[in-house]
Formats: structure tokens, sequence, C-alpha cells
């Protein structure tokens, strides 16, 4: 039985994590970083099947690529808390000679990334490639990738997204994170994406919808999403969160996009986040 407070907990600390990291460098994007913080937990601490150490290969397990590498704080502290490295290596995100790139990069040779990715639209591609290539060498593993909501303004996305089901990529899990916000303003007004879940229906996904930031959602989604894998068509998940999700000041506005906290807003930051694995 999936213990939803521990994860809830991990979660907890991963956005004290995100808040401490951008602060530290004064540069960073903490919205869809908190946004997505229980999504990327649950992802990694319960729904993935996941070895021990790194291989780039990733072969006999599940695979994940970042697309929006951007919230690159939350792929980082969740990566530490994981135990793909040391967790002290967060205090030097976006600083000189870190391997923590702003953006996720591959020649830092650091354990669980796989993909350089920030560069949006991209990341459907590589994920489809490499749920191909899992069924080419017969390996059972799902493909897991995640994307922001102003990401899918890219047209590359919309052409992985009729590859996909033409050629019955049925091991692959999208997810898009739904929060209306980007870095211009509201989704809805910078470029409406419509109505998402129809589009990807008439693109011939399978369309499931979560609540965000809703732990027990997250992981009965997940779990609903590999089972329909292996059934011809690739799956979707519609992520409605809220940008900045965890503390008050940050909810629900693209202003916190990509913005750092002073002083006084990380003290009051972490005042509404409890510690509950240590500090770095």
């Amino acid at each position: 039985m999936t213990d939803i407070t521990k994860l809830e907990q991990i979660a907890s600390q991963v956005r004290r994590d995100i808040v401490r990291m951008v602060h530290g460098c004064q540069s960073g994007h903490p919205g869809g970083s908190l946004g997505c913080a229980d999504f990327l937990t649950a992802l990694y601490f319960n729904a993935m099947n996941r070895k021990e150490g790194f291989d780039m290969n990733g072969k006999g397990e599940d695979l994940f690529f970042l697309s929006n590498g951007h919230i690159s704080p939350l792929f980082y502290s969740v990566l530490a808390h994981a135990g793909y490295f040391d967790k002290s290596e967060l205090a030097t995100f976006r600083k000189l000679d870190s391997r923590l790139q702003g953006h996720p990069t591959t020649h830092e040779h650091l354990p669980g990334v796989r993909i350089a990715s920030g560069s949006l639209g991209q990341g459907m591609s590589v994920a489809i490639g490499a749920a191909l290539a899992k069924k080419l060498n017969g390996d059972n593993g799902t493909v897991y990738a995640l994307f922001g909501d102003g990401e899918l303004q890219e047209g590359q996305i919309w052409e992985a997204a009729m590859f996909a089901p033409h050629n019955r990529v049925d091991n692959l899990i999208c997810t898009v994170d739904y929060n209306g916000q980007q870095i211009d303003g509201p989704t809805s007004q910078v470029l409406s994406l419509g109505d998402l879940k129809a589009k990807f229906a008439a693109f011939d996904w399978t369309v499931l919808e979560c609540e965000g930031n809703d732990m027990q959602c997250i992981v009965d989604k997940l779990a609903e999403a590999k089972a329909l894998g292996g059934q011809g068509k690739p799956i979707v998940i519609l992520l409605k969160t809220g940008m900045g999700h965890g503390v008050d000041y940050m909810m629900g506005s693209h202003k916190w996009h990509g913005a750092a906290p002073n002083d006084a807003q990380l003290e009051a930051a972490l005042a509404q986040l409890e510690e509950t694995l240590g500090d770095y």
C-alpha cells in the first residue's frame, strides 16, 4: 500500500530545496518547479521502476525525460533525494563550475539526466524514440515525459503527437503541467491552448486528467496510466497544477515563473514548508 503521507513529506522537503536553491543564486524558475513537486515525487518514489545507480541506456527500467527543463530545481532535488547524487550538491545550483546548470545538460554527466533540455518542444520526440527503442529491444519498461502547457505552443510537439499513435507507441506516458501560466502571462492570453483534452483525443491518444497537487490523485492516475499501457495508444495526463503551489505569495502568478525570492520572501516561504528530510 502506498504511503501517501511519506510522499507528501518528501514533496515538502523538495519544495524547501527549490526555494533555497533559487534564492541561493538569485536566478531560476520556482513557480513551475513548486507546482510539479508532487508529481515528480510520486513518479520517482512510487510509480517508476528504477534500478540502483545510473545507466544512460536505462535497459530493464522505466525512463523519465524532462522536456520543460527550466524547472531544473525540482528535477535536481528529486534526483538527489532518490540517491543519484549527494544532496549537498544542491547548494551549487547555477553557480560557476556546477553540474547543476540552469537547464539540465548531459556533458556535465550528472546521474539521472539523460538529455539536455529546456529548449522547449523537443522532449516528446526524444521520449517517443526511447519508447520505440525499448520495443525493438524487447524491453517492457515505460517511458515518461513531462511538459509545460505553454510548451505545447511549439509545433514539434504536435508532429510528435501525430507520430506516436500512428506507430502504436503504447509504452509512453506524457504529462502536461496544465497550470495555465507561462513566462509572458496566462496561456489563454499569450496563445490559447483551447480544449487540450479534445485535441489529444482527436490525435488518438488516451487522455487522463488529474489534480496535480493532490498526492493521492497523482498516485492513482499514474497507476491507471501504466495499466493502460500496451493497448495500442500513447497516454497523456493533463495535470492541473497551481503555479508556485505551497508558497502563498507565489501561487497562481506567472510573475514567479522565473524570479528569485529575496531574503524576506525566502523566510516567508520556508515558514510554510515543513522540513522533513533535513535541509542540504
